[in-house]
């Protein structure tokens, strides 16, 4: 029974082993995935400042900001921070930086949650905002992954080490 037991476990481990490659991959996945959405969705505003203007004035409710000024860095926000995203350039702090910017996305348009806040929450109201704050959870969690120039710019700095095969901090020195 050991030995069925042990060639298991060894089983298990090669498996896991193996499929721990894909970490890098998957987090390049998320990146893109989220990076994409948030692009798209500046294009959108760039391409109709008129109609964005309205929405921001009239629909979304974002607070400290007029509406015209939520609008311009709302659409700034969303052309360029998907691209330091993309390229896992300052990796966790742009992931959480999105991951405000799309909380206040959801807060400030009670359209996307009709059955309430907390009930869309765990419903079905704001899914693709759900998905997107989860994927930027990861790559706060675990850094933008090898495949990142975080990882590459690393490798030029002097006393560097990398944290959990993420991304790359420096020593406290």
């Amino acid at each position: 029974m050991n030995k069925l037991i042990d060639g298991m476990s060894d089983h298990y481990q090669r498996l896991a082993r193996a499929l721990s490659g894909l970490g890098p991959l998957v987090l390049v996945l998320f990146r893109l995935w989220v990076a994409l959405a948030f692009w798209r969705a500046g294009v959108v505003k760039f391409e109709d400042p008129t109609g964005t203007s309205y929405l921001f004035n009239y629909e979304y409710h974002v607070p400290l900001l007029s509406g015209d000024m939520a609008a311009f860095v709302g659409t700034w926000i969303e052309l360029i921070a998907p691209w330091f995203l993309l390229l896992g350039l300052g990796g966790r702090l742009t992931a959480a930086f999105l991951f405000v910017y799309n909380l206040m996305a959801v807060i400030s348009y009670p359209d996307l949650w009709p059955h309430g806040f907390w009930l869309g929450l765990i419903g079905s109201d704001f899914n693709d905002h759900k998905i997107w704050a989860m994927m930027l959870l990861a790559v706060i969690a675990w850094g933008p992954g090898a495949l990142s120039l975080d990882r590459v710019l690393g490798r030029f700095r002097p006393h560097a080490h990398r944290g959990n095969g993420a991304d790359v901090t420096a020593r406290a020195g």
